[in-house]
């Protein structure tokens, strides 16, 4: 979660038509997740903060708007972590991983063409397009890393939004779920290019439709960036001055993803070390500069993205004149989970995660808030955007 100075790029010109429609995101952090939503010009902060409670006290919840959590039919039951899996994090992220069940849908693929001639693969649903009604709100899901539609939680999270009339549709990164790889450089924590090119072709291709996203781990942590910020990094020098620092030996008998990182991904991306790419990488840094309502879940035992790394402090509310917390925030933070286990809940142990119906309900939250009785854009001055230039969007993203 970062930012840069803003400097143009060749993704600015399709996403300068839905800026002004970004209205809230949702991230997840190894699925550890995280959502926002534009507030409601009828129900401020201040309101929300003083609702009720929820009715037991097994999650850590944070955030301003906190309140509208209570009357979630999908928080109303303490978080009840499955028997013997939960008692080791490691134990019940490798059962996720590996038993979750995978739900079977037709897919549709897309590939597009980056500026720098790299490639992505968008997975569709198939049929969606005579299916639903061409404003149908659609859901843009960005998987973990190496991860893509074809992973457990994907789907699950696939399946969940298409059974409520959601048009939903898959970034699987460069050279993931065999999206092609056409250059030297991939993806990283870091580069949010190719999710703002997505964006800008979801926005044209449906004028009409609320956009949402949702993110997993390291798509998480991209989206919460390119909420924070309209900037872009040190990507145009790639390669600048860089020649005989790659190892490719390092990154192809990487044993840790250190290792990979240092021998292939900091190169690619300019960075003087590994230390420096993780550093400058991190979206936690992002969520201060976030406009618009997101909503975080993470698992406290996550033993891939330490909970201790949550900025805490940027979304909880506090008295204090000299520091305000981000109002768009919200934070949810369950006991148990390991990193995008979740393995609790009705449909435990090989069932969808824990974290769905919350994820579902919140969406739908926001937008039955996006209804055109209530949508308030929101505009990005830093890019030049007139609040009237474009429709509205809701994206939401899981970390």
């Amino acid at each position: 979660m970062a930012a840069a100075a803003p400097t143009p790029s060749p993704f600015v010109a399709s996403t300068r038509r839905f800026a002004p429609r970004l209205r809230s995101f949702l991230p997840p952090a190894a699925m550890s997740s995280a959502a926002f939503s534009a507030p409601n010009p009828s129900s401020g902060a201040g309101e929300e903060t003083h609702a009720p409670p929820l009715p037991h006290s097994t999650l850590e919840i944070a955030g301003a708007r906190r309140g509208l959590l209570s009357g979630f039919a999908s928080l109303r039951a303490p978080y009840r972590a499955f028997p013997v899996l939960a008692s080791n994090r490691h134990v019940e992220t490798i059962f996720a991983a590996f038993t979750r069940s995978r739900p079977a849908v037709r897919l549709r693929r897309e590939c597009l063409r980056a500026p720098d001639d790299g490639a992505v693969a968008l997975d569709w649903v198939s049929g969606d397009d005579s299916a639903l009604p061409r404003d149908a709100p659609v859901l843009i899901l960005l998987p973990g890393l190496t991860g893509g539609s074809d992973d457990t939680y994907v789907r699950h999270m696939l399946m969940r939004a298409r059974s409520k009339e959601w048009r939903v549709v898959v970034f699987n990164s460069r050279g993931c779920a065999d999206s092609p790889v056409t250059t030297p450089k991939f993806y990283s924590a870091s580069f949010t290019g190719d999710l703002r090119q997505v964006v800008g072709h979801v926005l044209g291709r449906y004028p009409q439709s609320n956009v949402y996203a949702v993110g997993w781990s390291l798509g998480a942590n991209i989206l919460v960036r390119y909420l924070g910020t309209c900037s872009n990094f040190r990507h145009a020098l790639l390669f600048e001055g860089l020649e005989g620092e790659y190892d490719i030996p390092k990154a192809a008998s990487a044993r840790t993803v250190r290792d990979f990182d240092e021998g292939l991904t900091r190169v690619s991306f300019g960075f003087k070390s590994v230390d420096d790419y993780y550093s400058n990488s991190s979206s936690s840094d992002s969520i201060k500069n976030v406009c618009i309502p997101l909503l975080c879940i993470q698992a406290d035992n996550d033993p891939i993205a330490p909970s201790r790394g949550i900025p805490r402090e940027d979304i909880k509310e506090s008295c204090s004149l000299l520091f305000q917390a981000n109002p768009n925030c919200l934070l949810l933070v369950t006991p148990k989970g390991g990193h995008l286990g979740w393995v609790a809940g009705d449909e435990a142990p090989f069932g969808c995660p824990w974290t769905d119906p919350v994820v579902m309900e919140y969406l739908e939250y926001l937008q039955n808030e996006n209804s055109p009785s209530t949508k308030n854009n929101i505009s990005y001055e830093q890019q030049g955007v007139s609040e009237a230039s474009g429709p509205h969007v809701t994206v939401n993203v899981q970390r």
